[in-house]
């Protein structure tokens, strides 16, 4: 009988041992990075953990909610809206969140999610009703904006930051749509009717100018052709009376030499007029219309015809 009481104890003082390690371990607890831990004793909030070490009182203290402090996204189904002109058109939106104050955030509001879903709709259907529908089209930056703002000023007392706030989708009526479409290609055709005009035109001055600058080049080119032309024949006349200069001088030089040699033959003077004239008729070669001729070489020379009719009546 004292040996089974003796091994009970020891089976109990086990358990009891093991209980408390148990109870030990579970107050025991390592808070990771970006996370907090909300603390609360009997029902009440306690404190907030951060990261590091830390140990709870057992039985008494508990972990209320392990929170996540990183940045977070939530995407939110589109929301119907209606415009200032009263078209109704769904919007997608997308919400960046962080957790700053997780004591708020445990307490603040029960379910932190739905509370921004449905502040996020109600704030974009004020901002739309405020804005036609091309504005709400082209003032996605502006609408992120203002939601942003609003969502921050709402959820502070939440423990939550709003960082930003984006317009996922921006879906219109199928009516709106297929006109939009329409719009898009009218606008289309004509900025491409404008560019076509605009490059014809283009083209038109550009061969224009090409046209007239080809006239200028030939122009200058006819005007250098008949001035070397000019110069050519200019050149040619030159010549062609330098050379017959030289054939006259040529002539006269053989004629002077010739009398020259008359006269040093002992040749009589009516010879030496008869050699003059024959050099006036060579110099005349029949082109000349006019021709002066010394009074001497004429006196003479109606001596010569006066002695050739006496020879001819003699005959």
């Amino acid at each position: 009988m004292g040996s089974f009481v003796s091994v009970f104890l020891g089976l109990f003082w086990i358990i009891v041992v093991i209980v408390l390690l148990v109870i030990l371990t579970s107050c025991i607890r390592i808070v990771k990075q970006a996370q907090a831990l909300v603390i609360e004793r009997l029902g009440a909030y306690q404190t907030t953990w951060g990261t590091g070490l830390h140990f709870k009182m057992p039985v008494i203290d508990r972990v209320a909610r392990k929170v996540d402090l990183k940045e977070q996204v939530v995407d939110f189904a589109p929301q119907p809206v209606i415009t200032k002109d009263n078209v109704t058109m769904r919007i997608d939106t997308v919400v960046f969140y962080q957790i700053t104050d997780p004591k708020m955030f445990c307490y603040g509001v029960a379910n932190p999610i739905m509370a921004i879903e449905n502040l996020t709709a109600t704030t974009l259907r004020n901002i739309i009703g405020d804005l036609e529908l091309d504005q709400t089209l082209t003032s996605r930056e502006t609408i992120n904006t203002k939601m942003r703002a609003s969502l921050d000023v709402a959820t502070d007392p939440w423990g939550i930051k709003v960082n930003r706030v984006e317009l996922k989708n921006i879906i219109p009526p199928a009516a709106i749509q297929d006109a939009m479409e329409k719009q898009m290609k009218a606008e289309r055709e004509r900025r491409e009717a404008i560019l076509r005009a605009e490059g014809e035109k283009k083209s038109t001055i550009l061969v224009a100018e090409g046209n007239k600058e080809s006239a200028i080049l030939d122009a200058e080119a006819e005007k250098q052709a008949a001035i070397l032309r000019a110069e050519a024949q200019k050149e040619a006349m030159i010549r062609q009376a330098e050379g017959e200069a030289e054939a006259i001088l040529k002539v006269q030089q053989a004629n002077a030499d010739g009398i020259r040699f008359l006269k040093e033959a002992g040749a009589d003077e009516a010879v030496l007029t008869m050699k003059s004239l024959e050099a006036f008729e060579k110099a005349a070669d029949g082109k000349a219309t006019k021709i002066i001729i010394p009074s001497e070489i004429q006196s003479i020379a109606g001596l010569v015809k006066s002695v050739v009719e006496v020879g001819e009546k003699e005959e």
